[in-house]
């Protein structure tokens, strides 16, 4: 029975957003701990009156606090670069490449040592377990783009099929020829494109291609997302013995519906997450 889009479309969901998408806090106090003990010697200058002798002697006395002062600036790295009127400047924290005096016109003119003399902060872990809280907010994009495929992942394997023996994980399509002897060249554009699919499902019958994606707003890729999967649905279906299957899901399809439902008119395995809540995998795949 064909299905219909509107209905389809309407059980898209707004967000797949776990638990722990938010701040990886395992990972945030693991690089806190890291440097709990040159933090908490650098606590030391906190309320200092005389804060740039006290921090000669501190980086004389223990040099290996200089190497949590990019955290401190929100910075990831262990050399940062600084120009101004006075010169251009690349300070190295990890191996000291400057003089002392130069570390403490870094301090100054970064507004780090106002930061410790002013009493602005009380403790120094407090304040880089916030940081890192920060820096972590960051690597959200990247989580966000494996939640899809990890969810799609555990509908595969809830299906029965097991990694590394009935299902792979980002398989290039020569790849898939070298294993299998499939001619894919159709979706290859005869060899010269390397597509890389981000699972592969071997049954005794058939090879199925896995797309995923989620889209939780709305943007420019989507329509040529969705434009370029009708391309793939088509050039497979000429290829006996592999199926493309499509799961994608998200709000952000709302402006982008219209290119979507051309695909979806067109390809019979495109599929949403109530699809797959509902047993699509054990279905489809067989």
């Amino acid at each position: 029975m064909k299905r219909d889009f509107n209905t389809w479309m309407s059980g898209f969901r707004e967000s797949i957003a776990s638990y722990n998408y938010y701040i990886d806090f395992r990972k945030v106090h693991k690089k806190v701990d890291a440097i709990k003990v040159e933090l908490n010697i650098l606590n030391s200058l906190i309320g200092s009156n005389n804060i740039e002798s006290d921090f000669e002697s501190l980086i004389k006395k223990y040099p290996e606090v200089l190497k949590c002062v990019p955290l401190l600036l929100a910075v990831r790295a262990n050399e940062i670069y600084a120009v101004d009127e006075d010169g251009a400047f690349k300070y190295n924290f990890k191996k000291p490449n400057l003089s002392t005096e130069q570390y403490k016109i870094f301090m100054r003119k970064t507004g780090l040592f106002d930061l410790l003399e002013n009493h602005i902060i009380n403790n120094l872990v407090d304040y880089a377990t916030g940081v890192e809280t920060g820096l972590d907010s960051n690597g959200r994009k990247n989580r966000g783009g494996h939640l899809m495929e990890n969810l799609v992942e555990y509908y595969i394997q809830k299906a029965g099929f097991i990694k590394n023996s009935t299902y792979f994980k980002e398989m290039y399509i020569h790849e898939i020829t070298d294993k299998w002897g499939i001619d894919l060249s159709a979706i290859s554009n005869k060899g010269k494109t390397e597509k890389r699919f981000d699972f592969v499902i071997k049954t005794n019958s058939m090879i199925y291609g896995v797309e995923t994606n989620f889209y939780g707003s709305n943007g420019s890729k989507l329509n040529e997302t969705a434009r370029s999967y009708k391309t793939l649905a088509v050039e497979a279906d000429t290829i006996d013995g592999f199926t493309f299957i499509w799961f994608t899901d998200g709000k952000g399809w709302a402006k982008a519906r219209h290119n979507l439902e051309e695909t979806f008119d067109i390809m019979d395995n495109i599929y949403n997450i109530k699809d797959m809540e509902n047993g699509i995998i054990n279905e489809v795949c067989q």
